[in-house]
């Protein structure tokens, strides 16, 4: 594996353990409200006052002014590291209330501001992460799942299996699919539990994917049962489940998993569209696509940029994931020839 392949996996590794330990990095409750801070813009960290310079950084109070909020320089809070919060679980397993940064009470940290009810976006956006990612990793395993199993089952056994699997496939092409999971989310019903819901959204999208990744893969079959060391097999008495195990599937595994990092980005931002339109997983559950719906007002899309910050984290995510996939395909190509 090149060298550029190894940073983005890093990147990748490292975006998913702060979304794991997103408890412990967010600061605040991310369902908490403060109605007297709504729409505060990102706290300052502030090193130096009237006495001069401080290693550790600090942060002053907001007070509501005339033209948005201003700095309280008489109430300041030292920023600290390891401190006690709200109560969380920890890989949704282990009950914790240590957070990294935090600052003490009455005080507020702020990164990214907050949003209409006062709730920490810096928090939300992590917590949002959660889902919006999640979603796109299980969708994608969905799609790849189902792709790989018909792929393989319509490449190897050919004659009708394959034309019948190919038809289903050129079906799902042709289906616009975003109109589609439209449509689909549409008729589900609206009052289900974020946890309800976000399973169905990714069993359909990952459903509906599932096509593409089958045509690719039924052809490195249809290549690979035609080689020597699979018909050697074959004439030794090797059965179908043996010679698919031992080398059909290795043959396809390294293309699944390219396939996986050009996926997982599309499937996150579908849930984000569905989110986006109140399709998805609504409040207050975070999600990076109802975070960004409010942005719909344009008087709220002009006054305060900070509320983009998902819309950021969409696009670092995705960027990430496809020059990882632009990667691993070329290393694919370059092994094939």
């Amino acid at each position: 594996m090149n060298r550029k392949a190894s940073i983005l996996i890093l990147a990748l590794a490292a975006l998913h353990l702060a979304l794991l330990f997103t408890g412990f990095l967010a600061p605040c409750d991310p369902i908490a409200q403060d109605r007297d801070l709504p729409y505060a813009p990102p706290t300052r960290l502030h090193f130096r006052d009237t006495s001069g310079w401080h290693l550790r950084p600090f942060v002053y109070a907001l007070q509501p002014g005339p033209d948005g909020y201003i700095e309280d320089r008489s109430q300041s809070f030292l920023v600290r590291l390891m401190v006690r919060g709200n109560k969380y679980k920890l890989l949704g397993l282990v009950p914790l209330d240590w957070h990294l940064i935090g600052v003490d009470q009455p005080g507020k940290i702020a990164l990214l501001g907050t949003d209409e009810f006062g709730r920490d976006e810096f928090s939300r956006v992590l917590y949002g992460g959660q889902i919006s990612v999640a979603a796109g990793i299980l969708a994608t395993l969905v799609a790849l799942t189902a792709g790989a199993t018909f792929g393989v089952v319509a490449g190897y056994y050919g004659w009708i299996v394959d034309e019948a699997l190919m038809g289903a496939t050129e079906l799902f092409l042709c289906l616009p699919w975003l109109y589609f999971l439209l449509g689909v989310r549409a008729f589900l019903p609206l009052h289900l539990s974020a946890t309800r819901t976000f399973f169905l959204l990714t069993a359909v999208i990952g459903l509906i994917g599932w096509a593409r990744p089958a045509r690719l893969v039924r052809g490195i079959v249809l290549t690979a049962r035609t080689r020597n060391y699979v018909l050697a097999a074959k004439g030794f008495g090797g059965s179908d489940s043996y010679v698919m195990r031992r080398h059909i599937l290795p043959e396809v595994m390294s293309v699944l998993v390219a396939q996986a990092a050009l996926l997982v980005p599309r499937y996150i931002a579908a849930e984000v569209t569905l989110s986006f339109f109140g399709l998805g997983v609504n409040e207050p559950t975070a999600s990076w696509g109802n975070m960004l719906s409010v942005l719909q007002r344009y008087s709220v899309l002009v006054s305060y940029q900070w509320l983009l910050a998902p819309a950021v984290a969409l696009v670092i995510t995705s960027v990430i994931y496809g020059l990882l996939a632009d990667a691993l395909l070329s290393r694919l190509e370059f092994q094939s020839t």
